[in-house]
């Protein structure tokens, strides 16, 4: 052991190395740590606010070992970090001045957590793009569409980013139904439909028939519309369609499609 000690001392690359093993374990340790520490709320918000704050947390960290670590080498090759942290002080002025739009992201970044104006897991919308919050940090948040695209907004731009998830929604359902199919049989199998829907889906009670929106070339168009979470639209949009068509398909409803008549001359 005290032959290892005294490599430490003389030897800076394996005295570097030794540094950056232990932030590394460190890092991890910490990781775990915050994880256990911060307990899993029960609501779907309180999760994904614990997941926020988990994020966050381990991101402050890492920037912190990061810097530790950077100090420490520097010190092993002979460099007086202590003049050097004094210089940063002299110079924080000067910085903070040049870096302005960056300590305004990790302002937004503390008020947007603290102000609980969107976790991890919103639906959110920032000039026409809309997505998920993929991930937090002080600096940045970043948003993935539901193609896959990923788009990564500072967090000063807080007052552009509007958050989808605190409200409900209204999916409005247009089904193309045939003619001939008498209104009263149609009213009653959406009707039906609707308390499927209710029972099975992510809807609320306030969902409804609403009755004939339009008058199509090929088909009278029955409108339907589910009330549910804004960031379950989309499920519940499909989840709908598919009762919608189980039960047409049952009552033998017809869904007209585009057909084309074609005369021989004859």
């Amino acid at each position: 052991m005290k032959e290892f000690f005294d490599l430490l001392k003389d030897n800076e690359f394996v005295r570097c190395t030794f540094v950056v093993v232990v932030g590394i374990l460190s890092y991890s340790l910490i990781k775990i740590l915050i994880r256990c520490f911060i307990k899993s709320g029960k609501t779907t918000f309180e999760k994904k606010k614990r997941n926020t704050i988990v994020k966050l947390l381990e991101n402050v960290f890492k920037y912190i070992i990061f810097i530790i670590v950077i100090l420490f080498i520097l010190e092993a090759y002979g460099v007086d970090t202590k003049s050097l942290i004094a210089g940063i002080g002299v110079a924080g002025v000067v910085l903070g001045l040049a870096l302005q739009d960056f300590l305004k992201d990790l302002i937004s970044g503390l008020s947007i957590m603290l102000d609980n104006y969107f976790v991890i897991g919103d639906i959110v919308e920032f000039e026409g793009f809309t997505g998920e919050v993929v991930e937090f940090g002080l600096k940045s948040t970043k948003i993935r569409n539901f193609g896959g695209e990923t788009l990564s907004v500072a967090n000063r731009n807080i007052d552009k980013i509007k958050n989808l998830s605190q409200k409900s929604s209204n999916v409005f359902i247009k089904v193309p139904t045939a003619y001939e199919e008498k209104e009263e049989k149609v009213n009653k199998v959406l009707n039906e439909a609707i308390k499927d829907i209710i029972e099975n889906t992510d809807a609320d009670e306030s969902s409804s028939y609403l009755g004939i929106d339009d008058f199509d070339s090929s088909a009278i168009i029955y409108l339907v519309k589910i009330h549910c979470p804004q960031d379950k639209r989309w499920t519940v949009r499909r989840e709908s369609l598919n009762i919608i068509k189980k039960y047409y398909d049952k009552n033998n409803i017809k869904i007209p499609y585009t057909q084309i008549e074609v005369h021989n001359g004859k």
